[in-house]
């Protein structure tokens, strides 16, 4: 079982245009609605595999009471710590070529007792959890230091940690050793304080957060692939994507494949290629079911190309 925390979630609006003209009318051609986060999106990518999940999450107002309404309808397990605030409300609009526009609202601010209690509801819940996966930005209230006290908390309960985070708060909780961390590569680049041009970049700055005191490493490189950086070795992932619809969820389903899989080695670095490239083809944040996946198209090799320029260098 998987449990999954998503401090910031939200209600995500999908609108799929022709193109995106500044100041004109302009009609949809599709749209959905989901609720949002990424915990919240590893919990669906997880259901959509066949898997058992539980999400953890703060719900405020009518946009947070329709976020645990479509969590119900998906047949997804949810433990809501009810705020004051308002639930935030997002914003997504894809284009034909794959180019996505996000808006994405700040969220509610939780008080010192909605904080607490939101520990104390993953710690009441975590008994018999695989993994705990704790996922996106931190909301107004919550210091950085948040996440290091929830791993510091669950590794003394003795469960293992997935920490996908980023800037201030990724930082601190590298010195509680989570047992893996996600960045893409615009992250890791923030993370290491400076750009990266190639995919031997990426692995010497994962290296970096591994010895920072992440135990494993798993990078989101966009079209380039993926890198897993752990005790086993050095692998590079990648498969091939034949047109992105929508990249909206498509690391949460990576993470979400690479602990279904169980979270360490070749084998799960493969499940999260093949989460991920399903997932980018799909519209909106949908999450790709088993029939969705190509496994068989899906490459991985501890003969990593260190050379190779990314396509979208991180600076």
């Amino acid at each position: 079982m998987i449990l999954t925390v998503t401090p910031n979630p939200s209600l995500d609006r999908t609108y799929e245009v022709p193109s995106l003209d500044r100041g004109e009318v302009i009609r949809a051609t599709g749209d959905r609605m989901d609720p949002g986060g990424k915990g919240v999106n590893v919990s669906r990518a997880v259901a959509a595999a066949g898997a058992r999940t539980l999400a953890v999450l703060p719900l405020g107002g009518a946009p947070g009471a329709l976020v645990d309404q479509l969590l119900d309808e998906q047949g997804i397990k949810v433990a809501p710590v009810w705020v004051a605030g308002q639930t935030r409300s997002n914003i997504a609009v894809a284009e034909p070529d794959g180019t996505l526009t996000k808006i994405n609202a700040a969220g509610p601010e939780l008080t010192s007792a909605e904080a607490e209690l939101l520990l104390s509801a993953v710690r009441e819940r975590s008994a018999g959890a695989d993994w705990i996966a704790c996922c996106g930005s931190l909301p107004r209230g919550l210091a950085p230091s948040w996440y290091a006290d929830l791993v510091a908390r669950a590794h003394a309960a003795g469960a293992r940690i997935a920490l996908d985070t980023s800037g201030p708060a990724l930082l601190a909780a590298l010195a509680e050793r989570p047992d893996v961390v996600k960045p893409n590569a615009q992250e890791l680049a923030e993370a290491v304080g400076r750009p990266l041009s190639t995919v031997g970049d990426a692995v010497k700055a994962a290296e970096e957060l591994r010895a920072s005191g992440a135990r494993a490493v798993l990078a989101s490189l966009g079209a380039d692939g993926q890198i897993l950086v752990d005790d086993s070795g050095t692998y590079f992932g990648s498969a091939p994507v034949d047109a992105v619809r929508s990249n909206v969820g498509a690391g949460d389903s990576s993470l979400a494949g690479f602990l279904i899989a169980g979270g360490t080695g070749r084998a799960a670095l493969a499940s999260a290629v093949a989460h991920g490239a399903a997932a980018v083809q799909l519209p909106g944040s949908a999450m790709p079911t088993p029939a969705d996946l190509a496994p068989d198209a899906v490459t991985v090799t501890s003969e990593v190309p260190l050379d190779r320029v990314l396509t979208e260098p991180a600076s």
